[in-house]
């Protein structure tokens, strides 16, 4: 079955899973991250736009798998309609190139998450430490962004 899969097929493949994995992970670490802020926004109104800015870091990449994804169909030409047929080699390539974000994305999306809900615990009882309480999740998105480099470099070296 695998071996029915054309070039274009593996590299649709590719940007599908930037997009979807890393949008998990996101989805699932800015979800776990909710719930913590919305427990310290019950108790404490005022800490509203300080737990929102941590809950929204795992959804960052989201946007870099999406990031990816559109790099991706544009440079073969898969956005549009224009596209040639890639050999199945080459579309193995962009597959391959596009695995960084999508499963580094969905993995630091998650743990990111889970730092930022201890994150809005110490905005919860000091708040005057927000500044601190950013960097702990904030660490989580460095290998994010190292993947989307990789995924981005990886993508945009491939030649037709």
């Amino acid at each position: 079955m695998l071996s029915s899969i054309s070039g274009n097929g593996w590299a649709l493949l590719g940007a599908a899973l930037a997009a979807t994995l890393a949008g998990i992970g996101s989805a699932w670490g800015v979800g776990l991250a909710g719930q913590a802020a919305s427990g310290v926004v019950t108790e404490d109104p005022s800490k509203f736009a300080k737990v929102l800015v941590i809950q929204l870091l795992p959804g960052t990449q989201g946007i870099y798998g999406l990031l990816v994804a559109f790099v991706t169909l544009s440079q073969f030409g898969l956005l549009g309609g224009n596209a040639a047929e890639l050999p199945v080699e080459t579309g193995l390539m962009v597959f391959a190139a596009c695995l960084p974000i999508a499963i580094v994305g969905m993995i630091s999306a998650y743990h990111q998450g889970k730092t930022a809900v201890a994150a809005i615990g110490i905005v919860a009882k000091k708040p005057d430490q927000f500044g601190k309480a950013m960097l702990f999740p904030a660490m989580v998105e460095t290998y994010a962004i190292l993947a989307l480099l990789i995924s981005i470099l990886a993508v945009t070296s491939i030649r037709v």
